[in-house]
């Protein structure tokens, strides 16, 4: 059986996990919050607190196949503590989630070959992609939404900026296959966009999502500076063969 360590089992890092044992994985989880214990234990997630700030030894968490990070921190310090520690454990393989926030409004459409802004989530990709004792793919994902993280509840005290640029978003269910596929693929070693190949106008998607709930059309800021960006996907359609479950953004 393989096993794998989800580092934040939080929105998105608890359903993954479940996911997982659901096929056949044995899944160790952690949290910063001992109110969360008893929810993983639950859910048979092996349970874990674990924050990288505090420079505690994870030997017994990192003792897994494959290692997901799915924790928001820029703690560059923790981070290079943590990736010390992997270099010392069973760990053979790193999934690294970031995020498309790396790239910079260019009113371009984005790849992977694009540069990308110098910030801490940057280097700290650096940190795991340079290193050799191990395996690492790096995953950046665009807007996260699904379930109860529902676009309407967004921008509730201040207009939305730029309503002439376009989204860039994902839905948790295939935030979740396509982690499926590169660990079933065995596709490590490269840096993949996640991202719904729908770009509708920030107008034409906050209008559509607060309508859709019953709420009042929102309030747009009357940019003068045009600025937008378009993340593509193809890279990660392409070596995975993946298709998108939801992708068209108005008909969720």
């Amino acid at each position: 059986m393989k096993s794998v360590s989800i580092l934040g089992c939080g929105w998105l890092g608890k359903s993954l996990a479940v996911s997982l044992l659901n096929d056949g994985y044995s899944v160790k989880g952690s949290t910063t919050s001992e109110e969360k214990l008893e929810t993983l234990e639950f859910n048979n997630i092996e349970p874990y607190i674990i924050d990288i700030t505090d420079f505690e030894e994870f030997d017994s968490f990192l003792n897994s196949d494959i290692l997901i990070i799915a924790i928001t921190s820029k703690d560059i310090d923790g981070f290079e503590n943590l990736i010390s520690q992997i270099e010392n454990s069973n760990t053979q393989k790193v999934l690294f989630i970031s995020s498309t926030s790396v790239y910079g409004r260019l009113n371009k459409v984005m790849t992977e070959e694009d540069e990308v802004l110098q910030t801490p989530l940057t280097e700290i990709e650096n940190l795991f992609r340079e290193n050799t004792f191990f395996e690492t793919t790096i995953l950046r994902f665009a807007g996260l939404f699904g379930d109860e993280r529902h676009p309407s509840n967004w921008f509730k005290a201040r207009k939305i900026p730029q309503p002439k640029g376009f989204v860039n978003m994902i839905h948790k269910e295939d935030c979740i296959e396509i982690i499926h596929e590169i660990i079933d693929q065995n596709c490590w070693n490269i840096t993949l966009n996640a991202c719904s190949n729908h770009h509708p106008t920030r107008r034409e998607f906050y209008s559509f999502a607060k309508l859709s709930n019953g709420l009042a059309l929102p309030e747009f800021e009357n940019n003068e500076i045009y600025e937008w960006k378009i993340i593509s996907s193809k890279k990660v359609q392409e070596v995975l063969g993946y298709t998108f479950i939801h992708d068209d953004l108005l008909s969720i």
